[in-house]
């Protein structure tokens, strides 16, 4: 695709009050206050009973910490998740709960943090994601993970940064990193072109997005440097502008896309629930496409 607006999935034109509708995710799940914290009192009781290395430090920002969790074997993959949250809320302990099915399937994972916005710019947060990923790649060995084998999921906000991992020049940000430093992707109901996100009001107050900038942070308008194959899911209770972002990501970056995972009478928030799900597709889904590296 030549051009972004050529095509039916480019982006839209619309009201601020269309965007403020369409993205605000927790107003269309009213359990969501539930969901979360749910999630917060599993996650609790893994971090309880699983071995793991929690809040790592990768940089000199208080929220510069990751948790580390082994797999049984020596030199297994290495899953990494980002946080949703739209970049200003939530945390890596609220996602501990994914952990135990990937190390009982044989991978290590690791969960990043991130400092909040508005404390911290966009660019600032993905620098901190590229430093987190770098960090954990050069220090493979005292981890004892196979760093030829990393693959990142996000989701929602973590979406975005999981896809700037994607797309990052990692020889620009470090001469001893592979080009390829990330070799899959779980993409899972993030946002991928951030003019819609600069009309949300309730989102950019803390963002400041302009036009530029919304532009230079928004991967679906970036080249893949890589073809790192990757799948994608969004949920079918989700808004159409969210299912317009995942159908976006795949069509630009086809030399990677494997699918989209169907997510049948799944919201934005249950979407997590199934990626930590043994039993559900994007769980197995994810599986296969660690275990394929």
């Amino acid at each position: 695709m030549s051009n972004k607006n050529d095509n039916s999935i480019g982006t839209k034109l619309g009201s601020p009050a269309y965007y403020a509708e369409q993205l605000n995710a927790r107003a269309a799940v009213p359990e969501h206050t539930d969901i979360i914290q749910r999630w917060q009192r599993e996650s609790a009781k893994v971090r309880s009973a699983e071995a793991g290395l929690l809040d790592l430090a990768f940089g000199g920002a208080p929220m510069e910490q990751l948790d580390f969790f082994p797999a049984a074997q020596p030199n297994a993959p290495l899953l990494v998740f980002i946080h949703g949250g739209y970049w200003r809320s939530l945390d890596k302990s609220d996602f501990t709960f994914i952990v135990p099915g990937y190390r009982k399937a044989g991978f290590n994972v690791a969960l990043t943090n991130y400092t909040l916005a508005p404390h911290a710019s966009m660019e600032e947060i993905t620098r901190q994601q590229l430093r987190a990923l770098a960090w954990l790649y050069r220090r493979a060995a005292r981890l004892d993970f196979d760093r030829d084998r990393i693959m990142i999921a996000g989701h929602s906000a973590g979406g975005h940064l999981a896809a700037m991992m994607m797309a990052a020049h990692w020889k620009v940000f470090g001469q001893d990193l592979p080009t390829d430093l990330i070799k899959a992707g779980v993409l899972m109901s993030g946002l991928y072109d951030l003019e819609p996100v600069r009309h949300a009001e309730f989102i950019n107050v803390d963002l400041k997005l302009d036009q530029a900038s919304a532009l230079r942070l928004s991967p679906a308008w970036m080249p893949q440097p890589n073809a790192a194959p990757f799948i994608t899911a969004v949920g079918d209770l989700e808004s159409d502008e969210f299912k317009r972002q995942t159908a976006l990501i795949g069509a630009r970056w086809q030399r990677g896309f494997q699918r989209e995972i169907p997510l049948h009478q799944e919201n934005h928030f249950s979407i997590c629930d199934c990626f930590g799900d043994e039993s559900h597709e994007l769980f197995k889904a994810s599986c296969e496409l660690l275990s394929a590296l």
